[in-house]
């Protein structure tokens, strides 16, 4: 079910084969940095590793554009106008190719990108989506309810989720913006819930007009999340920033009424007219807390403070989890006791849409069209979803709660990062704060450069800012750039210990590869290092992998600058045939350790080497270079000329360090 915990003794096990899967983004947007350094470069970096660790024919690495919802409908209302002549479907494919385009520029290695609209995969998720909710009604994990919809008057039209602002009603949320039946941090709670709203169209308060839709009975599944949640807790590496979260959500109704509304009232009076309930008041809080039985109990209090004219916030909590909306640009939704024209709300569609996505790349391979099984519900698979942590909601509790329903599917790994921020302050499309387009990034810095650094940020433990100087005004800039600071691991560091190797051996040994057997401690520290990395890599520490990386190539780079200063005072061609022996090794097993993080850089070095594509597996990886070549005698490496850089800076980097 989930990748267990392992003591420090042991090496990690992994599936014989997996699904990967980042985050979809809105087909109303191209990508800014934080889509690229926040989610798709990890989940990236995991992909490659676990292709040469299982290998590339048992891994599958599958996201698109999130197309429906009401963002890109309320982007393309604006757009329309503005005077845009263009359909909704022309509009959010025109996001698809530019976000494809970005991803293969920061060499985003995905088997399939989808778009859950468009093409073969959209045509699977429409598939998918009416299987999916017809097994969830036949197994009777449904329900209609008649429940309240944002209705604008003043335009007589309904109002869909980003077309309705507010303030969360949650209590202590720090969002900037409450929207129909959720916030921009991902909390949810009924539309009556939601504090001063505004219709985005008029400006003016809606109305509440009750509508019927499909709902998955979500927190009937509390009792089955709580046993899963422990399971988690005890037993696997999931993120425990994670688990405080899911736990968050997984307490009975409750609300939150400030003592200083209550002053001047007959508190008991007021109290005595909800429903059963438990009662908490401590000294030292500024709220009573009251605690119900059921969120029918906790509608009843909300009325009764509400005709009193008390202020209060929910409690998190589990609530019916909407699957149908009345928007016409959405999945068609199968017409069952008679409610039809129904289309699926974008959330829970989008978290079977990998699903469909898998199903569409495997068609294009020609498996058969249960084979998407094999990977998703094996005990020898596994699937790893990379989320943002404002999403855990919806795939570590909802997707948890009616993937078990359906019964024919595993719940995946979750794998959620802290937000990534600007440089202290959190930005995103709908914030203050606009970020920078992952595409304009590359105008001053390198791939390797930026995915180096967004790997090492930390994001699994918390929430770090991204700090490139050149968006700063001068006089504000610091040095060195962090951007570029981490990117020198592989640019100077990396880079100048390979030249080396080539030049040396061009020089003494005539282009060939010296013999003899690595020495014990350049062994020992090999094999250190790469059972450190693939723990980090097994518990998703992406930081600690770039820490693993720094200590072992600063220690090689170290050891190659003695010993050959040493060799070419004393012209001892023994000491340098040896040195050119370890650090050979060394770098063979950097590259293999580096290939999932800058693999431009390191396909160059296997060009280079003249290796076939072995050199990536894992089941060689500490084994000497006579493992690829068996005659070393008879194997030349091509030939490098001076200066040729296998990781590369921007050109204004060199014109910088030169001035």
């Amino acid at each position: 079910m989930f990748d267990k915990r392992i003591r420090p003794d042991e090496r990690p096990v992994f599936p014989k084969r997996c699904v990967i899967t980042g985050g979809m983004p809105y087909g109303n947007k191209e990508l800014h940095f934080g889509h690229v350094g926040g989610m798709y470069v990890h989940a990236d970096v995991f992909a490659r590793f676990m292709r040469d660790r299982i290998g590339k024919e048992n891994v599958i690495f599958v996201s698109g554009t999130d197309c429906y919802g009401s963002p890109a409908m309320e982007s393309y209302r604006k757009l329309k106008e503005a005077g845009y002549q263009d359909s909704i479907e022309d509009y959010v494919r025109s996001n698809h190719v530019k976000q494809k385009e970005t991803l293969d520029k920061y060499k985003i290695s995905l088997n399939f990108f989808g778009a859950s609209a468009l093409g073969e995969g959209g045509k699977y998720h429409v598939k998918t989506s009416a299987e999916v909710f017809n097994r969830l009604y036949e197994k009777g994990y449904l329900e209609k309810l008649s429940a309240p919809q944002f209705f604008d008057e003043e335009l007589g039209v309904f109002l869909n989720g980003r077309q309705v602002v507010g303030r969360c009603p949650i209590e202590g949320c720090t969002s900037e913006r409450g929207y129909a039946d959720e916030c921009s941090l991902g909390h949810q709670y009924m539309p009556s819930e939601l504090i001063d709203p505004v219709s985005v169209l008029s400006g003016k308060k809606p109305t509440l007009v009750n509508v019927s839709n499909w709902y998955y009975k979500l927190e009937d599944d509390i009792d089955y999340l709580k046993g899963c949640i422990n399971d988690l807790r005890a037993n696997s590496n999931r993120r425990k920033f994670e688990m405080q979260i899911i736990d968050e959500f997984l307490n009975k109704p409750a609300v939150h009424i400030p003592k200083k509304y209550l002053e001047g009232l007959d508190q008991d009076a007021l109290l005595a007219k909800f429903p059963e309930h438990e009662l908490i008041d401590e000294e030292k809080r500024k709220s009573l807390l009251c605690v119900f039985r059921s969120l029918d109990d906790r509608d009843l209090a909300r009325k009764v403070l509400e005709e009193a004219g008390v202020h209060y916030t929910a409690a998190k909590t589990l609530v019916p989890f909407r699957l149908t909306g009345n928007v016409e640009w959405g999945v068609p939704v199968p017409e069952v006791e008679g409610e039809k024209d129904l289309t699926f709300w974008v959330w829970p569609e989008s978290l079977w849409a990998p699903i469909s996505f898998t199903r569409a790349y495997l068609a294009s391979k020609g498996a058969d069209e249960d084979e998407w099984q094999k990977w998703w519900n094996d005990d020898e698979a596994m699937v790893y979803q990379f989320i943002g942590e404002d999403n855990i909601y919806f795939y570590s509790i909802a997707e948890m709660g009616f993937f078990h329903a359906l019964g024919n599917l595993k719940p995946p790994h979750i794998i959620p990062n802290r937000h990534i921020l600007f440089m202290d302050t959190k930005a995103s499309s709908s914030s203050e704060i606009k970020p920078p387009m992952a595409a304009d990034l590359l105008q001053h810095y390198s791939v390797d450069q930026l995915r180096m650094h967004f790997i090492s940020l930390g994001l699994s433990n918390k929430s770090t800012g991204f700090k490139p100087q050149v968006y700063l005004p001068e006089d504000q800039r610091e040095s060195p750039d962090p951007v570029i600071k981490e990117g020198n691991l592989l640019t100077n560091v990396y880079n100048r210990l390979i030249r080396s190797c080539f030049y040396s051996t061009q020089a003494s040994f005539n282009g060939i590869l010296p013999e003899g057997e690595v020495s014990e401690k350049t062994f020992r520290l090999a094999e250190k290092n790469v059972l450190e990395y693939e723990r980090h890599m097994y518990n998703h520490d992406f930081h600690r992998v770039s820490y693993t990386l720094d200590e072992y190539i600063r220690e090689v780079n170290k050891n190659w600058a003695a010993v050959s200063r040493e060799a070419e005072k004393n012209n001892d061609i023994e000491m340098k045939r040896q040195l050119l022996v370890d650090t050979w090794f060394s770098c063979k097993v950097m590259a293999v350790l580096f290939h999932p993080i800058a693999p431009d850089g390191c396909e160059m070095f296997r060009e280079y080497i003249n290796f076939d594509e072995r050199i990536w597996s894992w089941d060689l990886i500490l084994e000497p270079l006579t493992a690829y070549v068996p005659d070393l005698k008879t194997h030349k490496l091509k030939f490098l000329e001076p200066r040729v850089d296998f990781f590369k800076k921007p050109e204004w980097q060199f014109e910088k360090e030169e001035a």
